[in-house]
């Protein structure tokens, strides 16, 4: 089959196995609905490194496969096709593979869940939405993908629907995601007033036309247009990607099985928003305000979520916010214009983020489905494989590396990247400037809280044994204990809280071949790939697909040029410098001092609780739009409609109707001379009238 051939398969297969479990695994069984899920997920993959390989080492050229009509009405024409250039074929990759070794991963991780044909069902469906999303040449098809992946998360998240705490977690993503998409919309709309197209083949070329000099006047005030159009996507990419402001459903999402966490969360949906920046390059660039607020709004995000994820204890909510803070180092890259160096972060991190949540998922499962660690640590003996694999992707996402020798993980590669560009971005601009010096300390953030998980979940005492010691009273109510947990189902035979007095043990087979795969990406990803990304090859690779790197050549472009900079010696070394500080810190209040960390913590004081309550961004939510929203609606509820509609309106007509009837059957009296009376005031009436016209 030629190249066209397998991208169809590749892009539809998950699909079909979302079909096939879907709709008939009651009837198959949950063992053949996972092997048919499973065995096409591989197929997608295996195609997709073959399409990546082609792209990068074989010569294939950018293509477009048109493969039916999707909405044609007039002038505004959408049609289903496959995209293939080096943005969708290193994301068919990183999809394609996070999601297949997912699929493994789940038939040891759901193996006593009854639901499993519907859990591999919603696997399939979300890839397949994303894999839609990833490959779309117009902005309807990026726009279906972009709701279905929504749609698919949603049914994800809630899986457990009988776990109220999933059901809300599952309704908040669908809820914050709205937000976002109602922007996202705006956004497509005010493209097409402005091109008349929303084809990105015909939209780029046109971009440096003309249109991009267009103004909106609104409520006194001319904006530019094409901010405008990037910014309204940009809300887009910011509820998607869970930036600041729009991101309180990330942590939540948490309340899904461990599998959905490292789909979601680690390499797919969340990415879906630096994708789409990155994909829109060409608009991006001509929007300088627009690229401005991408940059503090990521620069920042990266600042909170690495100032939450210090104080957290549920191992899978640090990993949550370790995941926002890196989205927020790839959004703030894109700022500055190294869309390259975006990608190659969205590259690296999703195999040591995926790896990461696969770990934590296996610790979980040795556990028996504990999640909190402080109930953890002395587990290196008992899960030496999870150990070394969450080992690995630590190093990976701190950015460990020898700058001088060039040498080091792969968070290393792209992290170090970013930096680099944000400061060669900052000579001429503040947001940049900002964004580097914000990138430095979260590198030290960063390197903390991820050696605290580590420490506190592989190291020092082991504090499940006293946890176990007292299961039965304290440790199951305290206040202090804030453990996630998921559900321990009753045909769980030791994997439940139930039985918290079997020791932790390493995971099967099937969870640990996916944290070999993951780990070997996590060492040799950045190694392996940077001269493609960004090094001495990347011309050839994007070869067009990024603006201002081998095509859509408008000069001056931003894109790329961070890699034409020298920076000095000490930009090389900080980011290890901070990390490494981070490492030290964490091993002593973790390690030597043991104890020192929960005591401060127990003392409490207004910055633990700032950032362990998450800045009170839910509760300020929950004031100000739920609650704010009950009293709006109590407002116009039993103010507007109860007191003024129904009062003057149908309760007041009843209540006129009533009393005239009530005064009219007092007529009714049953006496005669009561009825000659009314005879004679009519009589009086009708002469009165007739003596009236005669007159006049």
């Amino acid at each position: 089959m030629d190249l066209h051939t397998l991208l169809t398969v590749a892009v539809f297969a998950p699909l079909v196995g979302a079909i096939v479990a879907g709709l008939f695994g009651k009837r198959i069984g949950a063992i053949p609905s996972q092997a048919v899920t499973t065995g096409l997920l591989f197929l997608s993959c295996a195609i997709a490194w073959y399409a990546f390989a082609q792209h990068t080492w074989g010569g294939a050229e950018n293509t477009l496969v048109e493969l039916f009509r999707f909405i044609h009405i007039g002038e505004f024409q959408s049609t289903w096709s496959i995209r293939f250039d080096a943005l969708s074929a290193v994301m068919l990759v990183v999809v394609t593979t996070v999601s297949a070794l997912v699929h493994l991963y789940s038939w040891g991780y759901m193996a006593e869940d009854p639901g499993r044909p519907r859990f591999f069902a919603y696997l399939s469906l979300f890839t397949f939405a994303m894999l839609a999303l990833v490959t779309a040449n117009d902005f309807m098809q990026l726009f279906f993908g972009w709701e279905g992946v929504g749609l698919a998360s949603y049914l994800l998240i809630g899986f457990w629907f009988h776990k109220a705490t999933a059901n809300a977690a599952a309704i908040k993503a669908f809820v914050v995601n709205r937000v976002g998409d109602f922007g996202f919309a705006l956004g497509i709309m005010t493209v097409y007033w402005m091109f008349g197209t929303i084809r990105f083949d015909e939209l780029f070329p046109l971009i440096n036309g003309v249109a991009a000099n267009q103004r909106w006047d609104f409520i006194g005030y001319s904006w530019s247009a094409m901010d405008l159009a990037a910014g309204l996507l940009f809300i887009g990419a910011m509820g998607k990607s869970a930036q600041f402001f729009l991101h309180t459903w990330l942590p939540d999402a948490m309340e899904g099985p461990t599998p959905v966490s490292a789909l979601i969360h680690a390499a797919t949906m969340v990415t879906a928003g630096v994708y789409m920046v990155c994909l829109l390059s060409p608009l991006f660039e001509h929007a300088p305000i627009a690229k401005d607020i991408v940059t503090i709004v990521g620069a920042v995000t990266a600042l909170f979520a690495a100032t939450v994820g210090l104080a957290q204890n549920d191992i899978k909510r640090v990993i949550a916010y370790s995941t926002c803070s890196q989205l927020g180092y790839m959004f703030f890259a894109a700022g500055v214009g190294a869309y390259d160096a975006a990608m190659f972060h969205l590259f690296t991190h999703a195999f040591f983020k995926a790896l990461l949540f696969l770990g934590a998922g296996s610790v979980i499962h040795g556990m028996h489905h504990e999640q909190d660690m402080r109930a953890m640590g002395g587990l290196r003996k008992y899960l030496p494989l999870t150990y070394g694999a969450m080992t690995i992707g630590t190093i990976a996402i701190t950015g460990l590396g020898i700058p001088s020798l060039h040498l080091g993980f792969a968070g290393f590669y792209s992290k170090d990247a970013i930096i680099e560009a944000a400061w060669a971005a900052g000579a001429d601009n503040n947001a940049a400037m900002f964004a580097f010096w914000v990138g430095l300390m979260v590198a030290g953030l960063t390197a903390y809280y991820s050696w605290r998980l580590a420490f506190m979940t592989f190291e020092g005492t082991k504090k499940w044994e006293q946890a176990h010691a007292h299961h039965g009273d304290d440790h199951a109510s305290s206040a202090q204990h804030e453990s996630h947990s998921e559900p321990d189902l009753s045909h769980h035979d030791d994997h439940g809280h139930g039985h918290g007095h079997h020791k932790p043990h390493e995971s099967p087979a099937s969870m640990l071949i996916p944290l070999a795969v993951l780990s070997v990406g996590a060492i040799a990803a950045g190694f392996l790939f940077f001269p493609y990304f960004l090094g001495d090859h990347k011309a050839e690779f994007w070869n067009g697909a990024i603006y201002g790197i081998g095509g859509h050549g408008a000069e001056g472009a931003h894109g790329g040029e961070h890699g034409a900079h020298h920076p000095p010696a000490w930009v090389l070394w900080a980011p290890l410098v901070f990390s490494v500080t981070g490492l030290l810190v964490a091993a002593w209040f973790y390690l030597v001092k043991e104890g020192s960390a929960k005591r401060m913590a127990e003392r409490g004081g207004p910055l633990h609780s700032f950032f362990y309550n998450k800045w009170f961004f839910d509760e300020l939510y929950d004031l100000v739009f739920v609650r704010g929203a009950k009293v709006l609606g109590d407002l116009f509820w039993k103010g507007g409609d109860q007191n003024i509609i129904d009062r003057f309106g149908p309760n007041g007509t009843a209540w006129a109707s009533l009393f005239t009837a009530g005064r009219l059957s007092r007529i009714q009296s049953g006496y005669v001379y009561h009825y000659a009376f009314v005879m004679l005031l009519g009589v009086a009436g009708l002469l009165t009238f007739a003596f009236w016209l005669m007159g006049a």
